[in-house]
């Protein structure tokens, strides 16, 4: 689906050419999600006019509100969120922690952090209900950070029992292990690490991603993002049920191997999509596609995220 680019950034920011916003009125999913469920990937982008992007962003995104998050979170039936903090704010962390204050304490949040962050910002981000944060290797996102920066900053976030978020592309998971397999705190991998799903699920590129999983235990990973991954689009075929087929047999295969440390999340509002915007309720309705057992969808969509981000509560 295309969402037509009709939403002005606020402030004096203007959008990326070619930007697509998200989509408004999504479907309300057929899939009922379990009581309590958590969508454990979303951000809030702004609104620029009160919350500024950063000026090193490679990106200017359409305003996307935490009321209007919330709004999506209720229509498709979760109980609560995990804001993830998006690159175009950079390390000014204010819209996110605007978002979780506002939660009423239905919100946990990823940071991004720079290795000069104070002891002092760090507890108040944990406060706020940070728990985690983000190390970006996507080259077309991020400028590089040296890797001693960013354990420097992973050893001082352990502390506080936080976990280390990473993003990156399929095909530099072998120049990144080294570095991935030291970090002390539970590793939560963004989106099954993009494998290329045009290759096949039991070939080397994706095996070496299940051997990074099942000999470390301390790895999790999101199984979201179909619409990132596929080259079928959100289109089913005549007598099939799913959109995003393609993507299906490689998240199943990591819930079904790892149904301990799997997460899902909308990845709302979906920045830099470059043919198409999903339909929120269509992104639910994947998820008995490859969590498709009761059990499964408990673990997936309740267990575990309240294990990582509410153990407090568990």
């Amino acid at each position: 689906m295309t969402q037509a680019n009709d939403k002005p950034t606020s402030g004096h920011f203007t959008k990326t050419p070619g930007w697509l916003d998200w989509f408004e009125g999504p479907s309300r999913p057929r899939f009922r999600v379990p009581v309590g469920s958590v969508d454990a990937h979303c951000h809030v982008f702004g609104p620029g006019a009160e919350f500024p992007y950063a000026p090193e962003r490679k990106y200017t995104p359409c305003d996307a509100s935490r009321q209007q998050l919330f709004a999506l979170r209720e229509l498709l039936g979760f109980a609560r969120n995990v804001i993830v903090q998006a690159t175009c704010h950079g390390a000014d962390n204010r819209a996110l922690v605007d978002a979780l204050v506002h939660s009423q304490g239905l919100a946990r949040g990823v940071a991004t952090v720079k290795r000069c962050v104070s002891d002092a910002e760090l507890q108040a981000l944990h406060e706020a209900g940070v728990r985690g944060v983000r190390f970006n290797f996507v080259k077309r996102l991020v400028d590089f950070t040296p890797k001693d920066e960013l354990l420097e900053i992973a050893n001082r976030i352990h502390a506080l029992g936080w976990h280390v978020v990473i993003y990156f592309e399929a095909v530099d998971l072998p120049e990144l292990w080294d570095f991935f397999t030291a970090l002390p705190t539970t590793v939560v991998v963004d989106h099954m690490g993009r494998p290329d799903v045009a290759l096949p699920v039991n070939g080397p590129q994706f095996a070496l991603f299940e051997k990074f999983m099942r000999e470390h235990p301390n790895v999790w990973s999101k199984v979201s993002c179909p619409e990132r991954l596929s080259l079928s689009g959100p289109k089913a075929l005549a007598g099939e049920q799913s959109a995003y087929r393609d993507v299906v047999p490689f998240a199943r295969r990591i819930v079904e191997q790892f149904p301990d440390r799997v997460l899902w999340g909308t990845d709302w509002p979906h920045p830099n999509l470059k043919d198409h915007m999903p339909d929120d309720g269509l992104l639910a309705d994947f998820i008995p596609h490859i969590a498709p057992t009761p059990e499964l969808q408990q673990k997936l969509l309740v267990t575990n995220p309240m294990k990582l981000y509410w153990p407090e509560e568990c």
